[in-house]
């Protein structure tokens, strides 16, 4: 049985087990009538009994599908040939590659040698003698832990404290994982990134200005050892970040105000969603109307203006994406608009302030925290933005501050140093975690001070 269909049937186990013990439950006390005798509800005698029928099971289908792969593959190796058992450990790991691979049916079977494929025949064995002992420990092991938990089932047991207990303790366990993620996540780029550094001067990196992390061949060609100044970077992220907020926040803020205070509630109904719909437009779309749409036109407008337009710019890239990011402004400022309460408002009319007096002076006001912390997390939207610039703004390496010229930002630059098979013992592949990481802290501070903007400033109100 394969493990998504061993889930699926532990699933329908945990179902019956909650009849079991819901059942077992009442028929201990009489039956509906005799609720009141049991220390619990019924329900949470059947939740207890689905959950130590599923939890224990789950723990060994995840400790087993751990350690399944390690285990088959050691097995395999020793039923190789000698002389691939004796290769180097790089060149034995090529061999279990190309066995996974055929196994899997991402190479045909004529391609591979003969060892290969009856290697691949003993790992398909035994993966299917551990699916088949798997299957029957879960299966078995769900059984007996219904059959002993129904045996333990009285009126008396509190039923709802371990339900509760448990699901507690599940809490914790997702909540260390979140943050045991983040913090590998982080120690990955920063282990990296220190690996850059150490070849790389960081003064430079944070304050050279010529940005070429292309490593030439000989050592007589332009920037044989690579040029790893990121303000160009730097500076077209900003460019292109401050361009999109242009377009984004004075749009959205004032499509928030007016859907939240002047519009019909039957206008707002569709209005709202239909705004929001930009939202959930993948942002390849918004990359192909910049670069097929908005920055011809913006060609064709400064021609004829007499201005020198790229045809890939910051001015492109940056109009696209505060189209795209106008949904996040404007849906953070509307719920901040419509959570200023009511009084307000009705005691500014009663002082004879008009609707737009009352808006200005008391409700943007108050709602002005929120609204802040939702431009920084806006800009942080747009910092980490990549398709759109890579499509409408290019990947020049450009240190200039004209909105009509093709720039890059960090995000384009880490997706071209990663791209293909690459060295990580090059300062040209650590660069991108370098990158990742000055974006991680970036976008990091700006969270905290839109956390601490509204923390700060908040008013609460009764």
């Amino acid at each position: 049985m394969t493990p998504a269909a061993l889930l699926i049937a532990l699933a329908l186990l945990s179902a019956g087990a909650f009849w079991i013990g819901k059942s077992r439950s009442l028929a201990l006390v009489g039956g509906t009538r005799g609720v009141r005798h049991l220390h619990s509800l019924p329900g949470h005698y059947g939740l207890m009994t689905a959950l130590w029928c599923a939890l224990p099971a789950l723990a060994v289908i995840g400790i087993w599908l751990v350690f399944q792969d390690g285990i088959i593959l050691q097995l395999v190796t020793r039923h190789l040939p000698a002389d691939l058992r004796g290769l180097p450990a790089n060149e034995l790991a090529l061999v279990m590659n190309d066995v996974r691979n055929l196994v899997a049916g991402n190479v045909p079977a004529d391609s591979v040698t003969e060892a290969v494929r009856g290697a691949a025949a003993e790992y398909t064995r035994l993966r299917g003698v551990s699916r088949m002992a798997l299957t029957v420990l879960v299966l078995v092991l769900a059984v007996v832990s219904i059959i002993a938990l129904r045996a333990r089932i009285k009126p008396d047991l509190r039923a709802r404290n371990i339900v509760e207990r448990v699901i507690e303790w599940l809490l914790i366990l997702c909540s260390t994982l979140a943050v045991f993620t983040t913090v590998g996540i982080v120690a990955s780029v920063a282990f990296e990134a220190f690996r850059f550094f150490q070849m790389v001067n960081p003064l430079e990196f944070l304050f050279g200005t010529q940005w070429s992390p292309q490593m030439a061949i000989h050592a007589d060609q332009v920037g044989s050892s690579g040029s790893f100044g990121a303000v160009p970077l730097f500076a077209g992220t900003a460019l292109i970040s401050f361009i999109a907020m242009l377009i984004a926040v004075p749009i959205g803020l004032f499509s928030a105000i007016y859907l939240a205070e002047y519009a019909h509630p039957k206008f707002r109904t569709w209005a709202k969603p239909l705004l929001e719909v930009l939202a959930g437009v993948p942002t390849v779309v918004y990359g192909f109307f910049a670069a097929l749409t908005i920055g011809p036109a913006l060609r064709g407008w400064g021609e004829s203006l007499g201005l020198d337009v790229a045809s890939e710019s910051a001015l492109a890239a940056g109009f696209v994406m505060g189209i795209m990011i106008i949904p996040f402004v404007s849906s953070l400022a509307d719920d901040m608009i419509s959570a200023v309460p009511q009084s307000l408002r009705d005691g500014a009319y009663a002082l004879g302030a008009t609707r737009s007096e009352t808006i200005k002076q008391v409700v943007m006001r108050a709602a002005l925290p929120g609204i802040v912390g939702g431009v920084l997390l806006a800009v942080s939207r747009a910092i980490g933005e990549t398709m759109i610039v890579v499509m409408a703004a290019g990947l020049a390496a450009n240190l200039t501050a004209n909105p009509l010229e093709a720039v890059t930002t960090v995000t384009v630059q880490i997706v071209t140093l990663l791209v293909g098979d690459q060295e990580f013992d090059s300062p040209k592949t650590l660069a991108a975690f370098a990158l990742g990481l000055v974006l991680f802290l970036v976008t990091l501070a700006l969270n905290v001070l839109a956390l601490h903007i509204v923390r700060k400033y908040r008013e609460q109100y009764e």
